[in-house]
This record gives C-alpha cells, sequence and structure tokens, in this order.
C-alpha cells in the first residue's frame, strides 16, 4: 500500500514554524480522515496537526520538543491507492531504492521522499511578513552584520552598548566585551511568545506614531450592562463603537502603501488578551455589520481560547485594528502600540468617579468617566482626523442602545 507525508500545515497567518509539543498516536495505530494525529505550539497558540486521510501510521519523523517548518515531514501515512489518488499524489511512483529515509533539508527539515512526488499540492506559505532588517545603528560593518545574524541579534539589542568607534560607532570589540559581561549576569530564556511580541513591537516602531486621548462618561455604558443579559465588557463596548465608525468612513483604519491609502474590505477587529509572558489579539470579523448583543457569546468564547493558548486557525490575523483595555491593571492613561499590519490601537482606561459640573443643579456632582485614548501611524492620520475618530467612538459610547 502507498504511503503519503503527515505535513506541517500553515497553522496562522505569518507563521512559519511549529515546535511539536506530543504525539496523539503511534506507529501502527489506526486513524480517520481529519483526526487530530499530534499537538504542535507556535508563538500564538497551542495548536492540533490533523490527518489528511483514513489510514495507518506507518512512520513518525518527528521529534517531540523540537520545531518544524512549515511544509516539514512529519511522519507517514499507509493509505489505499484511491485515498493517494484524491490527494493528488502519485501512488504509482516506486519507492526509492533502500528504504524509506528521508533525505534531510534546511534546517533540519525533513524532506518527502524523492521516490513520492506530491505533483499536485501547492505550497502553503502564504503572507508571510516581510523580513524586518536591523535598523537604528548608522553603520554597521559586514563582519558586525554576520556576528549579529550569528547571535540572532538585532540593532535595536546594540542600544545599551556604549560604542568606541568614530561617532559612537559600536565595533566588533565593543560588541564582544558586551557579551562576555552578559555571562555575569542571571540569564533566562525568553519564550517564544515574548520573542514573537518584541519583534512586532520593533518593527510597529519602525513607523512615526502618536497618540490622542478623550475622557468618556461611562454612566450609559454601565447603566444599559447592568440591564444586558448577557452582559458585555466594557472592551466590547468600545470595540463595537470603533468598528461603527470606522464603517461610517474607512479611510483611519487603511494603511498606506508607497503613495496610495489601501482602505480594508472588512471592518475586522482584533482585542488584546493577556496570556502567559505575552498577548494574543483574538479577531471578531464584520464587527459594524453584528450588533453588540451577538457579539457577546463569540468574544467571550475567543476570549477563552486565547488564554489557554488555543486560539483555531483564522481567530488571529487580518484585523484593522485592537482595542485593548489596559484598565483592568488600574491604569488610567497609557499608549498602546498598533501592531505592524494595523493602523490603529484604542485603549480604554479604568473607570473612577470625578466631579463634573451640572448646570441644571447649579454644582458638582459624581459621574464614572474613563480615558479613551487612540493610538494611529501619523503617516496615514493627523490629529485632527484621530481627533475626530476618537469622538465618534466617544459619541457612540455615551449611546450604548445604538451598538
Amino acid at each position: 500500500m502507498p504511503k503519503i507525508p503527515l505535513i506541517m500545515p500553515q497553522l496562522g497567518e505569518s507563521i512559519a514554524e511549529a515546535t511539536v509539543v506530543k504525539w496523539l498516536v503511534q506507529p501502527g495505530d489506526r486513524v480517520r480522515a481529519d483526526q487530530d494525529v499530534m499537538e504542535v505550539e507556535t508563538s500564538k497558540a497551542t495548536m492540533t496537526v490533523t490527518a489528511p486521510s483514513p489510514g495507518r501510521l506507518e512512520e513518525l519523523r518527528a521529534h517531540v520538543g523540537e520545531s518544524y517548518v512549515v511544509g516539514a515531514v512529519l511522519g507517514y501515512l499507509e493509505v489505499t491507492m484511491e485515498d493517494a489518488r484524491r490527494l493528488g499524489l502519485d501512488a504509482s511512483a516506486p519507492l526509492p531504492a533502500g528504504g524509506n529515509a528521508p533525505q534531510s533539508g534546511a534546517s533540519g527539515t525533513r524532506m518527502p521522499q524523492p521516490g513520492f512526488p506530491a505533483a499536485k499540492v501547492e505550497p502553503t506559505v502564504r503572507g508571510l511578513p516581510v523580513p524586518a532588517h536591523a535598523a537604528g545603528a548608522t553603520y554597521m560593518s559586514p563582519r558586525m552584520k554576520a556576528r549579529m545574524h550569528e547571535l540572532g541579534l538585532h540593532a535595536a539589542d546594540l542600544s545599551g552598548i556604549a560604542g568606541s568607534g568614530a561617532g559612537g560607532r559600536v565595533t566588533i570589540d565593543d560588541l564582544e566585551k558586551f557579551l562576555a559581561n552578559l555571562e555575569q549576569h542571571k540569564l533566562s530564556p525568553a519564550s517564544s511568545m515574548r520573542v514573537a511580541v518584541a519583534d512586532a513591537m520593533r518593527r510597529s516602531w519602525t513607523r512615526p506614531l502618536a497618540t490622542v486621548a478623550l475622557p468618556v462618561c461611562l454612566e450609559p455604558l454601565l447603566a444599559h450592562r447592568k440591564q444586558s443579559n448577557p452582559k458585555p465588557g466594557p472592551a466590547l463596548y468600545a470595540l463595537r463603537a470603533l468598528a461603527v465608525a470606522l464603517g461610517e468612513h474607512s479611510a483611519p483604519g487603511g494603511r498606506l502603501v508607497g503613495q496610495q491609502i489601501v482602505h480594508p474590505d472588512s471592518i475586522d477587529i482584533g482585542f488584546a488578551v493577556e496570556v502567559a509572558d505575552g498577548v494574543l489579539v483574538p479577531v471578531l470579523r464584520q464587527v459594524d455589520k453584528r450588533p453588540l448583543k451577538e457579539l457577546v457569546e463569540p468574544y467571550n468564547k475567543l476570549v477563552s481560547q486565547a488564554r489557554e493558548l488555543r486560539l483555531p486557525p483564522g481567530a488571529s490575523g487580518g484585523s484593522i485594528a485592537t482595542v485593548t483595555n489596559f484598565g483592568t491593571f488600574g491604569l488610567t492613561w497609557a499608549t498602546p502600540i498598533p501592531l505592524p499590519e494595523q493602523t490603529l490601537v484604542l485603549g480604554m482606561g479604568a473607570g473612577r468617579k470625578v466631579p463634573c459640573w451640572d448646570e441644571a443643579k447649579g454644582q458638582f456632582v459624581p459621574r464614572t468617566e474613563a480615558n479613551l485614548t487612540l493610538s494611529f501611524d501619523h503617516r496615514v492620520l493627523d490629529g485632527g482626523a484621530a481627533g475626530r475618530l476618537l469622538s465618534r467612538v466617544a459619541e457612540l459610547l455615551g449611546k450604548p442602545e445604538s451598538l
């Protein structure tokens, strides 16, 4: 019977590799089509790899704890001739003489058997971000660049080094002394999540970013939430209000590419969820077309999945803006940074009682108020446009029944 490879799939936008966490089946086990055969961990979540066809697990090639790029062969399934042809594999091709040992590719990747071509299989890597080149140093010699590439360092990592070269330039000797000094300090490995967040923020900061803010009365929102069942969270109110505002005028949610503003074709909004040693951003799709009450259940479900690091494929990436409720940490003001592929991030601070002048009563009265902040790519928006967008969001929050 023919054998087909188990391939590391594309597990999400911008994900190029995953680490094997656990095999759920063993050699000799029979599996169903779409049955989970292994758990893998990416920088965003823990996911599963499924069997492409019914069959018997003939061989394991991937090892627990090792990372494999998208497209790598993880093992082999013994299947029927009919299933092999259905998957676009040439089941009639002879296996190479001398057994089943696969060839090794770059970075330890296991390659498919050369005698078993996959003529109809298309590449799975799509939408990967353009690699961000090191920037920040005025000049780096080829030797310095090669050493940094070897160590996986970026120019931002040199900010703590005092350069001894001309004009304060960091030399290779300065770098080596800095690295040697690090060994005298307590070191701990950064998680894949932390490294992914750091890389995203470094790429975001290559743009000119600015922030505007506005205090918003939360009394109407709190009254509406008290009467609602199920009860939306404050961040969901803000998310829906931002989506409605962008649905009315989408240019602020667009991206500058060359000399054109690329408008979004769907108002997909992400929201920040704190997880162990990082942040995940699940996404709600077409939020401008879905009333608030229909968003509560999918929102709560995505929050739970994100905290368990089990976001399903398609539940992240592709959003045009993010909403973050930094008020949950007791913060009243912050300047969050939009993701590299986004222009906007809306932040909500903690609510607090403040005195407000009541003209009718002729006295100050207490009201619950929170600061809204809007951080944006200054190439796409100016302060006026950002201020008008934020004012529209605040206006919608003052009429929560319209959401």
